[in-house]
């Protein structure tokens, strides 16, 4: 049997695999954890009793952590006009219209979100296949096709995080990083919680939150009780 590296012992000693924490429990044993030698995000994975091929059933939307994922976004804004200059004042990283579709195609995909004005969605369109298996095709219902592109880039620049259910019924998000004060850990799992439940399809049956767990990118994941999210 291979021996147990200090730190897979440390995480052993920490965690009980059976055990359901509370939030507050959780992110104090991920501080606890002997940390890597970066910055690890921390991440929630929720499983949500939907049922995702149905499309009343679809979960997507987004939420503005109110101390972000501690990671740098790369905005990219498709536009013409007026809205060029607004989306450069409002802090996008990069700016464009035909010319950065064209680049696109050629094969550049350094940024982490697009935004587009329903003007350019036509011509956004065409590449499609190339941004969807990425998920960073713009979509109104997460308010990525929008004339207000100053809002949407200050959002997204704020800390906004989008999610989706994904074919097995759970949402991956990002909510942070283990550097950042427990407070404010807890405090973005909390809001983007809320969200969820906000967003609970009508046609749901039964229970809609079923699983949380709570992970480092290099800790142990850890799962919650779900209950402490239901109200």
């Amino acid at each position: 049997m291979p021996k147990l590296t200090k730190r897979e012992q440390a995480i052993k000693s920490l965690v009980d695999r059976d055990k359901r924490y509370s939030l507050t429990e959780a992110v104090g044993i991920m501080k606890e954890v002997p940390p890597a030698k970066f910055a690890e995000s921390v991440d929630l994975a929720v499983k949500l009793g939907v049922d995702p091929r149905k499309a009343d059933q679809m979960v997507r939307g987004t939420c503005e952590l109110p101390h972000g994922t501690g990671k740098t976004v790369r905005v990219l804004v498709i536009a013409k006009g007026e809205k060029v200059a607004e989306a450069t004042e409002a802090g996008a990283d990069f700016v464009g219209g035909e010319d950065m579709i064209a680049k696109i195609e050629g094969g550049w995909m350094d940024f982490d979100r697009m935004v587009a004005t329903p003007d350019m969605m036509g011509q956004v369109g065409k590449i499609g296949k190339l941004l969807g298996p990425r998920g960073l095709m713009p979509n109104p219902k997460v308010g990525t096709v929008t004339f207000d592109v100053a809002k949407t880039v200050q959002s997204i620049k704020a800390g906004q995080v989008e999610f989706r259910v994904d074919k097995s019924g759970i949402i991956h998000v990002p909510v942070g990083r283990v550097t950042f004060d427990q407070a404010k850990i807890e405090e973005n799992v909390n809001r983007l919680m809320e969200t969820v439940r906000r967003l609970k399809p009508a046609s749901t049956k039964g229970t809609y939150v079923k699983g949380v767990t709570i992970t480092s990118t290099m800790g142990p994941g850890l799962t919650l009780d779900p209950s402490q999210f239901t109200s």
